[in-house]
């Protein structure tokens, strides 16, 4: 079933019609359908077609050909758009192209090599975008074209990153805008490479910390407010996926968002709620709606395989870790640290070629200060943006906290055996590694229930 649902996915957007044009020079009329990605001099639009026309003006009885589909451009940084906007664009369509290793520093700086290559077509292709036009001539058709929620919500959301980068100087608002909205435009290259060497590059994706800290200060705030706990938890439930919407829905908040809103859940109506059932839901949901990204989105790979690591994983190694003090929390973050990055791993040396072996100790430095810096940036940014001197006095706490999480990664960066670096990693490795680490766990787990039970 899993199998037929990933290939009639892909039939499906592999026999659109715009396939017919690729290779050629059109003109198409579209509508921005995601919030630009801008990146240094340039930008990428995706871009939702209605209408396309070739240059030898191949037309119907109605006008140019109506074809609904999805296409990425990219052009220079100005003029700038925005979502919504209807642009008409005239250029040579093409196929994307696959990038073996060592490639595609735009789509991620981490790809130095290992596995067999990074495929930006498939990459493109579980977004539903079989074609890419670069630098094409365009033109403003029409603005407000998009949907009004979605830009009510971009819109927040550049108020947020305008409060936050009037109060606070680079590259600690970098690092700041990753954490809390995903994006890491603003990181310089040489900051990304720091963080990949340190294996601390989860700072820049909205975790699961993230949402379950955002969860519980909406909740609270709403009860401090003085709305019922029902009215509370039904507003929480709303404003957390809004807030996911906001961010772009990536893959790693997408599945907290779920888990998050479970326990929520679970809590309203008295349940107990467990992580594993939890994960799967989470996972199930996200395949049904798009069963191409378990393949071709590493995203959702790390975000999951860390999840289901902490789950299986890190109680076992918490009982081997017994004898290191738990003081300001540790062991717990010593064994989170590890339980994540031991069974993400395989997927790592796969896709990058690199991996951090002393990435445990800047974590358990720097985890501990995450839901403080949360906290406090979440407050400061929503404040700045009426008040912005007191937005100013209250992010202090937060540059400080940036400020020594950056000079953690630098200092742990600057030795030299930091990573260890693999090349032609086949597929086959993969297989091994799960399966090993799988039979591993599983024993682990089943030894542990007997110790418990004295047997």
């Amino acid at each position: 079933m899993g199998i037929w649902r990933q290939q009639s996915a892909l039939l499906k957007i592999e026999n659109s019609e715009i396939k017919n044009f690729i290779g050629q020079e059109i003109v198409i009329i579209g509508t921005i359908n995601e919030e630009p990605d801008i990146r240094g001099k340039t930008a990428k639009l995706e871009i939702k077609t209605e209408k396309i026309m070739t240059e030898d003006e191949i037309m119907t009885e109605d006008g140019p050909l109506s074809i609904k589909s999805r296409i990425l451009v990219t052009i220079w940084k100005y003029p700038q758009y925005q979502y919504g906007d209807k642009l008409k664009i005239q250029g040579k369509l093409e196929s994307p192209t696959t990038f073996q290793k060592g490639g595609l520093e735009e789509i991620n700086s981490t790809k130095s090599g290992g596995g067999e290559g990074f495929n930006y077509k498939n990459y493109l292709l579980k977004d539903g975008i079989l074609a890419v036009m670069n630098f094409p001539k365009s033109e403003l058709v029409a603005e407000d074209q998009g949907n009004f929620l979605m830009k009510s919500l971009i819109s927040f959301k550049e108020k947020l990153k305008e409060s936050l980068n009037k109060v606070m100087s680079r590259p600690q608002s970098a690092i700041f805008e990753a954490l809390f909205f995903g994006e890491e435009e603003n990181i310089s290259k040489e900051w990304k490479e720091k963080l990949n060497q340190t294996a601390t590059r989860h700072l820049t994706a909205v975790s699961g910390m993230n949402i379950t800290i955002i969860c519980n200060l909406i909740l609270g705030f709403l009860l401090w407010l003085g709305f019922w706990r029902h009215q509370a938890f039904y507003l929480s439930v709303i404003l957390i996926i809004l807030y996911i919407l906001m961010i772009g829905a990536p893959a790693s908040a997408i599945r907290a968002g779920i888990m998050g809103l479970l326990l929520l859940t679970a809590q309203h109506f008295g349940r107990f709620s467990t992580s594993s059932r939890a994960i799967v839901l989470a996972a199930t949901l996200m395949l049904f709606q798009n069963p191409l990204i378990l393949r071709w989105d590493i995203g959702f790979q790390l975000s999951f395989l860390a999840t289901m690591g902490m789950i299986h994983l890190q109680s076992v190694l918490e009982d081997f870790l017994k004898k290191i003090p738990n003081f300001f929390q540790l062991r717990n973050n010593l064994s989170t640290t590890l339980s994540a990055q031991i069974f993400v791993f395989p997927i790592l040396i796969y896709n990058f070629g690199q991996i951090s072996i002393i990435s445990p100790i800047p974590n358990i430095l720097i985890l501990p200060l995450i839901p403080f810096l949360t906290i406090f940036g979440f407050i400061f940014s929503f404040i700045g943006i009426f008040w912005q001197n007191l937005a100013q006095i209250l992010s202090w706490p937060a540059w400080l906290l940036i400020t020594y999480i950056l000079k953690i990664i630098g200092l742990s960066s600057k030795i030299s055996w930091a990573s260890l670096i693999f090349k032609n990693v086949h597929w086959i490795f993969l297989i091994i590694s799960y399966l090993i680490l799988g039979i591993l766990v599983f024993w682990l787990n089943q030894r542990r229930k007997l110790r418990f039970l004295n047997y």
